[in-house]
């Protein structure tokens, strides 16, 4: 089982940036990674359609074997993550959680803020997890609905990406925050002009490192970690177009990959 896959979905490109951590922090794990981007994003759309999506994805996963399931996706972690884990016999790992505890490590007034698709924010899954944590936590939530389209369309025009991001984030950035859980994981990759509108007093808190720092104290208590370099086997599926998923993929990632396009 050690040198079986790690499987991780998310609605489109989003998830590589828990991927580009996994890679950072587990070298030796092999990964396969499903962007579901025909049907991105997965925000707007009703709870019980995401967990639909979720369960398609983790179905197909396990097919390919794979000995844990990262859900990195917000949306889909909010609407599916209980269900999974009683669907699946592997463990399962979302990164609300680990987000969560980004914010409240880095946290010095207790003001955080949270960004994320509607259905995040909407579910009140970050409120909850860190209300149930610190009960005196002052959270401020804004749904940003542009964001992940625009991650998913490759914009590379400076100035356009600027003014899209400015006017998602103009209401959050009034308020009184130290902290700010990007609560998508396609905000990463915007993370330079988020900063930039925020301020540099405010800290921008990605659930990737976290989640993977979960993912290893899991395989390591569980005794199935890699032992040997696994990375020539890496796979990457998405259900859009796998052309332009493998040229935003090899961007952020840094390197060349193969891209299968699956129809679920």
């Amino acid at each position: 089982m050690e040198e079986q896959p790690i499987g991780i979905l998310d609605s489109g490109v989003g998830g590589l940036t828990v991927v580009k951590e996994i890679f950072r922090q587990l070298p030796k794990e092999k990964v396969i990674y499903f962007g579901d981007t025909a049907r991105c994003p997965y925000g707007p759309r009703p709870a019980e359609e995401v967990k639909e999506f979720t369960l398609e994805i983790v179905n197909f996963l396990v097919k390919q074997k794979v000995k844990m399931i990262v859900i990195a996706c917000n949306t889909a972690t909010a609407a599916a993550l209980d269900t999974v884990k009683e669907k699946v016999n592997i463990p399962v790992v979302g990164v609300i959680g680990p987000g969560s505890l980004a914010a409240i490590k880095h946290t010095k007034t207790g003001k955080i803020g949270v960004i994320g698709t509607e259905g995040t924010i909407f579910s009140g899954a970050y409120e909850q997890t860190l209300k149930k944590i610190n009960p005196k936590l002052s959270i401020v939530s804004q749904a940003c609905p542009s964001l992940v389209p625009l991650v998913e369309s490759g914009i590379q025009e400076k100035e356009e990406i600027k003014k899209i991001v400015n006017e998602a984030l103009k209401p959050i950035a009034k308020k009184e925050i130290d902290s700010l859980i990007l609560g998508c994981t396609h905000y990463p990759i915007l993370s330079e002009y988020i900063q930039e509108v925020v301020g540099s007093h405010v800290k921008l808190l990605s659930s990737a490192e976290e989640t993977a720092r979960e993912v290893s104290t899991i395989l390591h208590y569980q005794n199935i970690a890699a032992h040997h370099l696994n990375s020539s086997a890496h796979r990457f599926y998405t259900t859009g177009d796998p052309i332009h998923f493998k040229q935003i993929a090899e961007q952020w990632l840094g390197q060349k990959i193969e891209v299968e396009s699956v129809n679920l």
